[in-house]
């Protein structure tokens, strides 16, 4: 027994001191090298997305003409309730469109020189209501120097400044100091839904009245006869203003212009050497008031003393915009009451150049319903969709009498402005 364990013990030793069998060098370079890489490259970066390309800036300025209020409009703006003023019924269907502006411009012409002793022609002075109603129906800048700027004196002009900065409502052509003037030469600057525009304004006399020889600052007027003749251009002074205007390096440079003879539907030939002149020191716009009528527009092409040219949009008159006029001529009557809302596009492109690119109009007018009560006998009216209302039969403050009204305005409009403006009539 003792020699069989002995035996087993021997070779279990000889089994552990015998050598390690020899491995097969490819067998171990396969065992210990990683497995070989994929042949296929990985897919390269995306490209990136190329940038858009730069949009170019479009917006739309609109211009309307004199803000009057005659005393027949004054009373039917009277609220006998709360003992005020509402000319909101008056101004509702222009407000619809001017909600639509980037930026929206009118003429002031009449006071606001506290009441409650109010008045129309020949000195107007006017509720304060109605310049937070012009602000409420969409203007956001009023030109204030006119013929009838200094209707109730300086503390009027003044106090006319007064209420419209205390109803947020810009204004550019009369002044309370020198100092105001003498800021940036009383230009007001605007940003027309993203297109700067500097705003000048002018006119061509106060009716015969004189600025006080201590306030020539008082009003803009670009006649150096404004109180005699109103003939003679005072050059200097425009050309001084248009060249702070362009130091601004704004877009674009507007002068509104008061000028002109009343109830002509031309313009004449005063108005042709102002606006010629204007554009040749840099407006791009003229927006021109006073007639009380519509007169046509065009551009303007000037030559400078090196041989480039330039254009220029001139408007010679918007007309009335709110007011109350009435004559036995029906045809100054239809003119007076005739008006549009001037619609300008201006387009700056993605390299800074700034144009006008289209110009268009609505016609509106001036519905007079004398047999209503207060409040509802005055009303600026859109003369396309009243009677478009009209004709399907739907309510309307019009009869068939005022139907042929509407009708006779709007072919007023397209004889003094042309056809081509009126995009709602094509």
């Amino acid at each position: 027994m003792r020699r069989f364990l002995s035996l087993a013990l021997t070779l279990v030793l000889m089994a552990g001191c015998a050598p390690a069998q020899p491995v097969d060098a490819n067998q171990s370079a396969a065992v210990s090298q990683p497995p070989a890489q994929s042949q296929q490259q990985p897919d390269p970066p995306p490209e990136p997305e190329p940038e858009p390309e730069p949009e170019p800036v479009v917006s739309h300025l609109m211009v309307a003409g004199d803000i009057m209020s005659h005393m027949p409009l004054t009373n039917d703006c009277y609220v006998k309730e709360t003992d005020s003023y509402d000319y909101t019924h008056v101004l509702q269907e222009a407000a619809e469109q001017l909600a639509l502006a980037d930026f929206a411009v009118g003429n002031l012409e009449t006071t606001l020189a506290g009441g409650p002793e109010f008045s129309g022609y020949p000195r107007f002075n006017s509720p304060d209501e109605l310049a937070y109603n012009i602000k409420d129906a969409g203007f956001d800048l009023l030109c204030t120097t006119n013929n009838h700027c200094l209707d109730k004196g300086i503390d009027g002009l003044n106090r006319t400044l007064d209420v419209l900065d205390e109803a947020g409502l810009p204004h550019v052509g009369t002044y309370r100091s020198q100092e105001e003037r003498d800021d940036n030469r009383g230009i007001y600057v605007a940003d027309v839904g993203g297109i700067s525009v500097a705003f000048l304004a002018y006119t061509y006399g106060l009716n015969g009245h004189r600025l006080p020889e201590d306030k020539p600052y008082a009003a803009s007027i670009f006649n150096t006869d404004y109180y005699t003749s109103v003939s003679n251009p005072d050059y200097e002074l425009m050309e001084a203003d248009m060249a702070a205007a362009r130091a601004l390096d704004t877009d674009l440079i507007a002068v509104i212009t008061h000028w002109g003879i009343e109830y002509r539907t031309k313009q004449n030939g005063h108005q042709e050497k102002v606006a010629q002149f204007l554009v040749e020191q840099g407006a791009d716009l003229v927006l021109g008031g006073h007639p009380h009528v519509l007169q046509p527009y065009n551009t303007i092409t000037v030559t400078s003393e090196d041989g480039t040219q330039r254009e220029g949009f001139v408007i010679y008159s918007l007309g009335n915009f709110i007011s109350n006029q009435n004559f036995d001529d029906r045809s100054k009557d239809l003119a007076t009451k005739t008006t549009v809302i001037l619609d300008l596009e201006l387009t700056k492109d993605p390299e800074g150049n700034t144009a006008l690119t289209d110009v268009r109009y609505t016609p509106y007018y001036m519905v007079h319903r004398n047999n209503k009560p207060a409040g509802e006998r005055r009303h600026l009216v859109n003369v396309h969709q009243t009677m478009a209302n009209y004709e399907a039969g739907a309510e309307t403050i019009i009869d068939k009498n005022s139907y042929k009204q509407l009708q006779a305005a709007l072919d007023l409009c397209h004889e003094v402005l042309g056809t081509d403006g009126d995009k709602t009539s094509e």
